[in-house]
């Protein structure tokens, strides 16, 4: 208990101030650096998704349903396609929208995890990974018979196994690259497998 002298005013007794917690220098340079990433990650996804509309708009204009240009002989060619199923037609028909709900979720889930790519091998994936994504949902929303039905409109014709495109390309790249980062124990964060990442 405090005692005040006689003839002097009373001195409040005022509360701790709080301790306000700082950022080190470390914790803004891995947040800047993680936004860099988020942000290029970001820029591919949309450099992906303009040239899959680009090449779709140009099968569109310049090709035939039915009709295929031999590039590489049987190996690689062109020809139109109208896709309302997954990779290699699978769960077409009335299921249409049904993939359009699955593939909405994966962009979210996409766009969650973009918030902590701390390595670079991870934001080239999922910026693969999301403008793929995005390209073929823009035709599921966009095209033909209708919205969240739309078809995909393919034009890259492997030998005589499948018709693709760019968004294609993007999401089987992005696949492989994932399977690689993860072998080799690369997490989201930049960190690898058995480091202590605070």
């Amino acid at each position: 208990m405090s005692t005040t002298p006689a003839g002097a005013d009373p001195v409040p007794e005022t509360p701790d101030e709080p301790v306000l917690e700082t950022t080190s220098p470390d914790d803004t340079a891995a947040a800047r650096h993680r936004r860099r990433l988020a942000t290029w990650a970001w820029a591919l996804a949309a450099a992906v998704l303009v040239v899959d509309q680009l090449t779709k708009w140009w099968a569109l204009s310049a090709l035939t349903v039915g009709e295929r240009i031999d590039l590489l002989g049987d190996l690689l060619g062109l020809t139109l396609v109208f896709n309302d199923g997954a990779a290699l037609s699978i769960g077409g028909g009335g299921y249409t929208w049904a993939l359009t709900i699955v593939v909405v979720a994966v962009v979210v889930v996409i766009v969650r995890a973009m918030r902590r790519i701390g390595s670079r091998g991870w934001a080239l994936s999922l910026g693969l990974l999301l403008g793929g994504a995005l390209g073929n949902l823009a035709d599921r929303f966009f095209r033909e018979p209708g919205f969240a039905r739309g078809e995909v409109v393919d034009m890259i014709a492997y030998a005589n196994f499948f018709v693709g495109n760019v968004a294609d390309i993007a999401i089987v790249v992005a696949a492989g690259m994932i399977i690689v980062l993860s072998f080799r124990g690369i997490g989201l964060d930049g960190s690898r497998q058995g480091e202590d990442v605070r």
